[in-house]
């Protein structure tokens, strides 16, 4: 489990100084937080932001509506700190890059499966050609984010797991009492 308190913060990651997590300001961040019921099941599945280099977060959160510095499902429970340095023309272009994808996102239907909040990230990072590529989709971002984010805190991560696992164990009491 990564946590993301202020020591360990500092200490992994020379940039994520600027990370404000009481004022939630995710400078060049991926931001995720559980979707109520879905994320209960499925816990990699749930909904995801990116913010600009100022930290504000940009989240497509439904249909022709794209949020910004108030996510749809709640505060970030995990984060992933990128380099602005790897996006074609650094922060500048991190920035017009989400700002380029929330306006397309803002004519967009939201599609649970197809079109949606990860779409509007991958859609940034191509815009923005994030390290070299234009092949971001959703799936690659879920399986990255699941494996690269760091927790706000001890908080975030029961938030983002203490469903799942009542779900699983009242499961495993089920079928060990039938």
């Amino acid at each position: 489990m990564k946590l993301g308190n202020d020591d360990e913060v500092a200490m992994s990651n020379h940039h994520s100084e600027n990370i404000d997590f009481e004022r939630d300001r995710y400078p060049h961040c991926i931001v995720w937080t559980p979707i109520p019921f879905l994320s209960w099941f499925f816990p990699i599945i749930g909904h995801m932001g990116i913010a600009y280099s100022s930290g504000i977060i940009r989240d497509f959160a439904g249909p022709y509506f794209v949020s910004e510095d108030n996510m749809a499902f709640g505060r970030p429970t995990k984060y992933w700190q990128l380099k602005p340095s790897l996006a074609r023309g650094g922060i500048a272009g991190w920035d017009a890059a989400v700002a380029e994808a929330s306006e397309i996102y803002k004519t967009r239907m939201h599609n649970l499966c197809c079109d949606n909040c990860h779409s509007h990230v991958a859609t940034a990072l191509n815009l923005m050609h994030y390290n070299g590529s234009n092949s971001w989709n959703m799936v690659k971002l879920a399986l990255l984010m699941s494996w690269h984010a760091k927790y706000v805190s001890i908080l975030g991560y029961l938030k983002s797991w203490i469903p799942f696992f009542l779900i699983l164990i009242i499961i495993l009491l089920l079928v060990l009492l039938t």
